[in-house]
């Protein structure tokens, strides 16, 4: 049965009621005659404030995902019941949802989990404290990949900060940029991305200023309002991001291009109403352009049409893009679907090609990652 069209505004009212408690959701979409069980997949949601809008957006393009799936006839014929569990954050209750997953039989594999810290968090739990019959975590949207590489229950699919990093500055370094200021949002994104930054930067020879801490007083406020490079890379979300762009306070004629990471939804920050005369946001993306007319694009755009009242978006299509992942690595599983046949499957980690987004490895890491571009403009468009 095909879940009725949810809007933006209603899906917010409801994550503010949500960021006080987890709870927790399952959509079977199985025919009336299915008489078979359905699989049951895992997808953990942080709905923190501060990363509800990326979170939001990658959920549904996983729901769109898993829904398209079931109405073409699931997986091996079977139905998928896509167990949806949203948590306030990394602490205790993003613990409690772990257990309640990892104690259910039915669940084969975590798939999308979002957001970086609470998919980070997840990771280590796994490694931890793994359950007799561990799960395959997959695809999931995390960007440090510190410890994943050497994991053999974390199969990622999308690129870390580093790379996204290094595609940032190259892109600018291929401009004549030769210098810019970077801000981080906060001081545990400060000490997570400054190395990756540095590294990155001394490679391509640019002249790098560390700028201050957002909120760490008055001389720092003053300093972030009126930058004195025209480029500035800004490490943090999308909500932080808004609140350093509304600092700003350029002298007229100066133009300011921020370049920022995967984390910044664009569609989110311009319906903020960020968009600023003489600054423009450039946001690296993990997946390829939702305009692109990739099979794997067009599928995605056409399943949020029919079911969903959304524009597509950067993040709605990397959450399609996990679901289709974890379908394809199923679907290819011989005899019967267990935890410990899919997690077998995972880890022979084969070559895919999902509808032009390819996927190759090299052991256990990715021997390319997929990163692209797109900005909003300071009219408020979005181009790419």
């Amino acid at each position: 049965m095909n879940q009725p069209p949810l809007h933006r505004r209603r899906w917010l009212q409801l994550c503010a009621a949500a960021s006080l408690a987890p709870h927790a959701s399952a959509f079977a979409q199985a025919s009336a005659k299915d008489t078979e069980r359905p699989l049951v997949v895992a997808q953990l949601a942080d709905m923190a404030p501060g990363q509800q809008d990326v979170s939001r957006d990658f959920l549904i393009g996983s729901r769109a995902a898993w829904q398209d799936l079931n109405a073409r006839g699931g997986v091996q014929g079977r139905p998928v019941q896509h167990l949806v569990i949203e948590v306030p954050g990394t602490g205790a209750a993003l613990q409690a949802a772990w257990r309640s997953v990892a104690g259910n039989p039915a669940c084969i594999a975590l798939s999308g989990c979002v957001g970086d810290a609470a998919a980070g968090a997840l990771a280590a739990l796994q490694e931890q404290a793994p359950p007799a019959q561990p799960l395959a975590h997959v695809a999931p949207w995390m960007h440090s990949q510190e410890g994943v590489n050497a994991s053999d229950l974390v199969f990622g699919i999308f690129p870390d900060y580093e790379v996204q990093i290094a595609h940032a500055l190259k892109t600018l370094a291929s401009m004549g940029v030769q210098e810019l200021g970077v801000v981080y949002a906060t001081a545990a994104v400060r000490q997570q991305s400054q190395a990756r930054v540095r590294q990155a930067a001394q490679t391509l020879q640019l002249r790098m200023q560390d700028l201050p801490l957002p909120g760490s007083g008055a001389q720092a406020d003053r300093q972030l309002a009126t930058p004195a490079q025209p480029m500035v890379l800004f490490v943090g979300g999308t909500p932080e991001l808004h609140g350093f762009m509304r600092r700003l306070k350029l002298q007229p004629g100066r133009q300011c291009y921020i370049v920022a990471l995967a984390d910044v939804n664009l569609q989110v920050l311009a319906q903020m109403g960020a968009a600023k005369r003489n600054v423009s946001v450039i946001a690296t993306q993990s997946v390829p352009l939702v305009t692109a007319s990739l099979p794997i694009v067009r599928s995605y755009r056409d399943a949020m049409a029919r079911l969903y009242d959304e524009p597509p978006s950067p993040q709605g299509l990397a959450g399609f893009i996990a679901a289709r992942y974890t379908a394809e690595v199923l679907q290819s599983v011989n005899g019967p679907l267990t935890r410990a046949s899919v997690l077998a499957a995972f880890r022979r980690r084969q070559d895919l090609n999902l509808g032009g987004f390819a996927l190759a490895f090299d052991g256990r890491k990715r021997t390319h990652a997929y990163v692209t571009q797109s900005m909003l403009t300071a009219d408020g468009r979005i181009v790419g």
